[in-house]
């Protein structure tokens, strides 16, 4: 399977007000596209070249020889699982069976929100929010640097991108703000419910490529 960059899933500038178009310029034409060429060259070397971001993370996970090649496949993949973790016109409270699970395992949408946010502001340093399924419940989780909750046997349902190229030429440095307008204004819960049921009929998540959902080009 070919790795390439996905277009985004939606014009770059709409996502705007909360995330201007300058910034998925640079995010996805510049910063995603990087990762993107550096796995395909670093998988070339290691004769990997002709596998899937996943199975390249997976086969690389905690092998520190292969650790640059770990790092920019998992950013590869956090990415392209970023970009379909947002929508124009999404955020607000949850609809379908990820309301239902949000409400069994985390308490309710105000306490997932509040843990949410925590994470997305509290994680020091370049990383990654999520919302996940460990094991059977969903869970809140953070990951550091380009480390990915597919490397750990978790299903991740959303992400929220906290490295500061994702946000600072629109919010510099108040994380907090940039948390709360993705929660509120962009978060996309038909592609948390899809990767639900994909979980369900025992299939893996992926960047949404397979999810049945043509990208649309960029503009």
């Amino acid at each position: 399977m070919p790795i390439t960059l996905p277009p985004l899933p939606y014009p770059y500038e709409s996502l705007e007000p909360y995330i201007s178009r300058t910034t998925l310029e640079f995010h996805h034409g510049k910063h995603h596209k990087a990762y993107v060429d550096k796995t395909k060259a670093l998988a070339k070397e290691v004769h990997l070249a002709d596998l899937s971001l996943e199975l390249i993370i997976q086969q690389t996970a905690r092998q520190e020889r292969h650790r640059a090649l770990f790092n920019n496949a998992a950013q590869a993949w956090n990415h392209g699982f970023y970009w379909r973790s947002l929508q124009p016109g999404g955020g607000g409270e949850p609809r379908g069976e990820i309301a239902d699970r949000i409400e069994s395992d985390l308490g309710g949408y105000a306490t997932f929100t509040e843990q949410f946010a925590a994470a997305a502001t509290g994680q020091f340093g370049s990383g990654w929010a999520w919302l996940v399924i460990d094991g059977r419940e969903l869970r809140v989780i953070t990951t550091a640097n380009a480390d990915t909750p597919i490397a750990h046997g978790q299903i991740p349902l959303l992400t929220i991108d906290v490295w500061e190229h994702a946000y600072y030429l629109d919010y510099q440095n108040r994380r907090t703000d940039y948390a709360d307008a993705l929660i509120k204004h962009l978060i996309n819960w038909d592609f948390a419910n899809k990767n639900l049921s994909r979980r369900r009929e025992g299939v893996g998540t992926s960047t949404g490529a397979s999810l049945g959902e043509p990208a649309s080009p960029v503009a």
